[in-house]
């Protein structure tokens, strides 16, 4: 059994998405497990707060905005490309380092194709960091040989309770790994349950405290951190997300067909059940649907 979410244009419904959800109360017991929460799942860009756990780990040292965007998913906003350039500035490098792919910014208008728009160029930028502070090779430090991606795979085992069911590249370069939603739960509660100081419980607050730079200045995963405080958010490529709030309640949801549009809505849903909840969700659980300019359906949960 699935969650639905149904595309309802003039009162018909004209397309349907399936997702699995998990969500667990404070003591960290299911209240949602719908689907196949337990197989190996793509987080995709959600398992960028425990490759920075791994950075951290492994002696590097952001803190506030340039953490956050260390774990982002950003849109390519004029900061975003700022933040980057300064964590290679500090570590004397320059944008030419990168290895992840050119990309525009999600803004075309605000700045050319380059590989310091890429959504994931935070994470490049904070992984070359490491590596000098290492003396680590630069050149292959997407290989999963390398001693940073040893470290972050080390650190992602160790958070879920899981051996990497497999391995791959994600859509930036750097290695993806593979683990079931279950395992996603339990490390993101394990960021806000740690204590404070710790490089865990850094993440968490940094993440919180600049949803902006995580994501974008008009992008839901900031107006869902906004809307309620305590709550982390982060999502992935094919409809991929995972939470948690300040008192340990978590979850993971995936969108069965990788459609963005339903995810949101999920989420919300998700998030409701465990009584997180705020006037603004309200828009975000049912995102309207267009027809000639005006608004002529919506998205719902069933």
């Amino acid at each position: 059994m699935s969650l639905v979410v149904e595309v309802v244009r003039s009162g018909f419904v004209e397309s349907t998405h399936h997702a699995r959800v998990l969500s667990v109360d404070v003591e960290g017991v299911p209240v949602q497990a719908l689907g196949a929460v337990h197989v190996p799942a793509s987080p995709r860009s959600s398992m960028k707060p425990l490759q920075a756990l791994g950075m951290l780990r492994s002696g590097l040292d952001l803190d506030g905005e340039l953490l956050a965007l260390a774990c982002a998913s950003h849109s390519g906003e004029p900061f975003h490309v700022d933040g980057a350039r300064k964590i290679l500035a500090d570590a004397a490098l320059t944008e030419s380092a990168l290895r992840c792919p050119e990309d525009y910014p999600e803004d075309r208008a605000a700045g050319e194709k380059g590989r310091v728009y890429m959504n994931c160029s935070g994470k490049h930028a904070a992984m070359l960091a490491t590596c000098v502070l290492n003396d680590w090779p630069l050149d292959t430090y997407l290989e999963p040989p390398h001693p940073l991606q040893r470290a972050i795979r080390a650190t992602v085992e160790e958070l879920t309770g899981e051996r990497v069911a497999a391995s791959g590249v994600d859509g930036c370069g750097a290695p993806l790994f593979f683990v079931s939603m279950l395992g996603v739960t339990k490390a993101f509660r394990s960021l806000a349950l740690a204590g404070e100081g710790t490089f865990e419980r850094r993440i968490f607050d940094a993440m919180r405290a600049f949803p902006e730079w995580t994501s974008g200045t008009r992008r839901d995963e900031a107006k869902l951190m906004r809307a309620v405080p305590g709550l982390l958010v982060k999502v992935g490529a094919e409809a991929f997300a995972a939470f948690a709030f300040e008192d340990g309640r978590a979850g993971t949801i995936k969108i069965e067909d990788g459609s963005a549009r339903a995810r949101t809505p999920v989420l919300v849903t998700a998030l409701r059940a465990l009584g997180l909840d705020a006037p603004e969700l309200d828009a975000l659980a049912r995102p309207p649907l267009y027809g000639g300019g005006r608004e002529v359906g919506e998205l719902r949960v069933r």
